[in-house]
């Protein structure tokens, strides 16, 4: 049987930039967005949050997404092992947050720092946990799990000023 359980979060921080979060505080956004987002899954499960700078994220996305450009997140599902009896430990995979990216985007959009991390974060979460945004609905869903899990947390909805 599986439950709804906080994974296990490995942080990594391979770059020196200003208004990093701490570990505690990417721990805490990762499980406010596997709380909240509605999955279980079981005891063990974990997943790694690597904080890189522009030149391993824009290596990472051209290689694995064809997009020779820095970006601000992206998320590597673990892939399944079949045979694995349910309450096995799990991956459930990588986030990759680039620091100065989503410190520049937080300025240019006249937003805290802090919440665009956080939304980063469990954005980057969310599709670890299967979540998308490559349909109109897909990304109604995704989105509005999104402003529900910040909102619930004293962010503003992220989204408000593109719709």
């Amino acid at each position: 049987m599986t439950r709804q359980l906080s994974p296990v979060v490995d942080v990594q921080v391979a770059c020196d930039d200003a208004g990093i979060p701490s570990a505690t505080e990417i721990r805490a956004w990762v499980a406010r967005a596997v709380g909240g987002s509605g999955k279980s899954f079981a005891n063990g499960t974990e997943l790694s949050v690597r904080v890189v700078n522009k030149e391993e994220i824009r290596s990472l996305n051209r290689d694995y997404r064809q997009k020779d450009v820095a970006t601000n997140v992206l998320s590597f599902p673990g892939e399944a092992v079949h045979g694995l009896p349910d309450e096995a430990d799990r991956v459930l995979g990588d986030v990759v947050v680039c620091a100065s990216v989503v410190n520049d985007e937080a300025a240019e959009q006249g937003k805290p720092t802090e919440h665009h991390w956080a939304h980063m974060l469990v954005h980057g979460t969310l599709h670890l946990l299967g979540y998308d945004h490559e349909t109109d609905a897909e990304a109604a869903e995704m989105e509005g799990i999104e402003v529900r899990i910040l909102g619930d947390n004293g962010i503003n909805d992220p989204y408000a000023e593109s719709r």
